[in-house]
């Protein structure tokens, strides 16, 4: 089970890492279009006017989707950001129960977020929701990529909370107890 979870954590960072990286693609092919504008008007050429339409849009929607995907693997891999003073000041047992409560507190948080999300991705499914933009995109797409990824947070706070449980390290420990010791 451990390695289907680190598995599905790992391919929602990917997942994360290629929105990104699409959004880095169309910026610069925007970039190239306006240089090649630019380009021809210098040599007296009307310009092609390459364009992405609706490139706002796009890119809002990927950044979402990669922040929403990347939720449950950076937490695994410790890059939340975690206040410890109570926990540092707790005897071992306390601190380990009060993890407990604050991983079950947070999958429950999410576990409510996950389902908002998804009520709103089934209205826009249910009512052909699309975006305003030059190019009309379907608006469950980036809502149903956000569920997914509030859901994937959410099992990766109870994996956590698990693992608390029966005294176990869960990844976010075991990353800031690695990083630490690099330091």
């Amino acid at each position: 089970m451990r390695r289907i979870l680190d598995r599905l954590y790992a391919g929602a960072l990917w997942l994360a890492a290629v929105t990104f990286g699409l959004i880095a693609v169309l910026v610069l092919l925007q970039i190239a279009g306006r240089l090649i504008d630019r380009a021809a008007r210098l040599v007296d050429l009307p310009p092609p006017g390459l364009t992405i339409p609706s490139l706002a849009e796009f890119g809002a929607f990927l950044f979402a989707g990669a922040v929403f995907l990347g939720l449950a693997g950076t937490l695994q891999a410790g890059g939340h950001v975690r206040v410890k003073l109570l926990i540092q000041t707790l005897p071992a047992g306390a601190a380990r129960w009060l993890g407990v409560l604050v991983c079950a507190a947070a999958a429950a948080l999410s576990a409510f977020a996950t389902w908002s999300s998804a009520l709103q991705a089934l209205d826009s499914l249910q009512f052909n929701s699309v975006s305003y933009g030059v190019i009309p995109i379907p608006l469950v797409i980036p809502q149903g990529v956000m569920t997914l990824g509030l859901a994937l947070f959410c099992v990766a706070l109870l994996d956590s909370m698990v693992t608390l449980a029966r005294g176990g390290v869960p990844g976010y420990r075991a990353a800031e107890t690695r990083t630490e010791e690099q330091a």
